[in-house]
């Protein structure tokens, strides 16, 4: 007899490409747990800043207080940055996340200059309003949800057995934190959640749409803020890559909103095929 699947850690990244906060219960709505990417760093053209880039934005913490965001460097004595929930400023811009183009709100001179300054660039952060529309891709996507500025859809999923099977065939074991997850769960065979497609967390119903294609941000080591080295790609390619893109997580969406726990158990009500292995 399997075990039981249980929801074992929930991670929200308000800032995308800052540190995440692991929570012991979220709110999930449409776009992803509440506060999850809805915070964006823009270089002076509006395109998105991430780690893929400058590993080094993995230093500053996020943390959460009753009335906004805090942001404080590790390593460095800058102070302390407050964000509000809500911008400071009417100004709207138009910014790109890959292919997607979405009207944002700059949050404030204020975070604008200390981001700069932290970063060693010219940058600003903007906050997605709920009036801003970005669609899931409706080729995997059932359902018209739409994102926050995730790369491509509200939730991802990683079961630990993964993450342990990953870690014995590595030379080094590495952090769930490599791989930026909103849900990780324990239970079940390494690889499980790849064929997830129907699902519940508690009472909510969610979707498995797509398996999460993993890129070089992996690689950076989240303590540090530099890359480490080619791994978990150079291992992860020798057996998770099909069609030239390497698989590690599962996209998800869902059209309920609710409250999940760490604790909850995972029913899985139905499956689907999905190539993942290396052929």
């Amino acid at each position: 007899m399997t075990s039981p699947l249980i929801l074992s850690e929930i991670f929200i990244y308000p800032v995308k490409s800052l540190s995440g906060i692991r929570l012991s219960e979220a709110i999930v709505e449409e776009r992803g747990l509440r506060h999850d990417r809805r915070w964006l760093i823009i270089d002076d053209n509006n395109l998105f800043v991430t780690q893929r880039q400058h590993p080094h934005m993995a230093l500053i913490d996020v943390s959460l207080g009753s009335e906004g965001l805090f942001l404080r460097h590790r390593t460095r004595d800058l102070g302390e940055l407050a964000v509000p929930f809500l911008p400071q400023t009417s100004d709207k811009v138009n910014v790109t996340v890959w292919d997607d183009q979405m009207e944002a709100i700059i949050v404030s001179d204020s975070a604008n200059e200390w981001l700069s300054q932290t970063l060693g660039f010219s940058v600003r952060l903007v906050y997605l309003p709920e009036t801003s529309p970005r669609l899931a891709d409706r080729r995997y996507s059932p359902l018209d949800i739409n994102v926050s500025f995730a790369d491509g859809y509200p939730f991802l999923v990683v079961g630990q057995s993964s993450l342990d099977d990953l870690n014995v065939r590595l030379p080094q074991p590495i952090s769930i934190l490599r791989f930026r997850p909103n849900l990780v769960f324990e239970g079940g065979l390494a690889y499980d959640e790849d064929q997830w497609y129907e699902f519940s967390i508690g009472d909510l119903s969610f979707y498995g749409v797509k398996p999460c294609a993993r890129c070089v941000l992996t690689t950076v080591d989240p303590e540090k803020g530099e890359i480490a080295g080619k791994e978990p790609l150079r291992t992860l390619s020798t057996y998770r890559k099909h069609n030239n893109k390497i698989f590690f997580g599962q996209n998800v969406i869902t059209a309920q909103t609710g409250i999940i726990r760490v604790g909850d158990e995972i029913i899985v009500s139905s499956r689907q095929q999905r190539q993942t292995m290396s052929v």
